[in-house]
């Protein structure tokens, strides 16, 4: 019997685990949005052991935040934690490119091109949210072709976390959208010549850090990542 009931209850957990993280990064609990339990049963028609359960998981993704006389409530970002965000990232980028250099075919290049074509275009249309999305799009381009699956999990999970941290305070750094097109064209040029992969390591990671750079300069979160 109790072998039995344990699988089910993982699997309520961890339902409700990707319920509420999905309802988190596509803004229908915004940062600072209080997760009541009781409310949140209502709402998901869960019980209220799985859904605790799922927000400690939340928690320690840093997607929430347990706040004195508040309770848990779907995590606030300041300018400073997305600059120290996009440092670690820096890192995790740059290895991953390195990494996903070799399997990337003249064809599986030209893809990544193109995407990073309409990235300019929405730039010249002033489209950011196409534009912030396309940057998403070209950077995974790349890394669908990294051989190693924990990294790629490490990246998804910190592009997640920093989309959500964007919707705390979302403001466009000038001049950095630019500047990031051409980076990406030449991180593409670099692979494409078969560059050493210490050389790509460190154009992808600078690539990030000047975003962070940017961040810090204009004291405000940027869209171009």
């Amino acid at each position: 019997m109790s072998t039995a009931k344990k699988p089910a209850k993982e699997s309520k957990a961890e339902r409700s685990y990707e319920l509420l993280r999905s309802r988190i990064l596509d803004g229908t609990y915004g940062p600072g949005y209080r997760l009541v339990m009781d409310q949140l049963a209502r709402e998901t028609g869960v019980s209220t052991i799985p859904l605790r359960e799922a927000v400690r998981r939340l928690q320690s993704d840093g997607l929430v935040e347990v706040v004195r006389n508040i309770g848990a409530r779907v995590a606030v970002f300041d300018a400073t934690q997305v600059e120290h965000s996009l440092q670690i990232l820096a890192r995790l980028e740059g290895y991953a490119t390195a990494i996903s250099a070799p399997h990337m075919t003249p064809e599986k290049l030209e893809a990544s091109r193109k995407i990073n074509s309409r990235m300019m275009e929405a730039l010249e249309a002033f489209d950011p949210a196409s534009f912030t999305a396309l940057n998403r799009e070209f950077h995974f381009s790349i890394y669908e072709h990294c051989p190693d699956e924990h990294l790629n999990a490490l990246l998804e999970s910190e592009w997640a976390r920093l989309d959500h941290m964007r919707r705390s305070s979302f403001t466009y750094v000038p001049g950095r959208a630019r500047r990031s097109v051409e980076e990406h064209e030449h991180m593409l040029d670099l692979i494409e010549q078969g560059a050493d992969a210490q050389e790509i390591e460190r154009v992808a990671c600078a690539h990030k850090i000047a975003t962070a750079a940017a961040l810090h300069n204009a004291n405000v979160p940027p869209r171009a990542v």
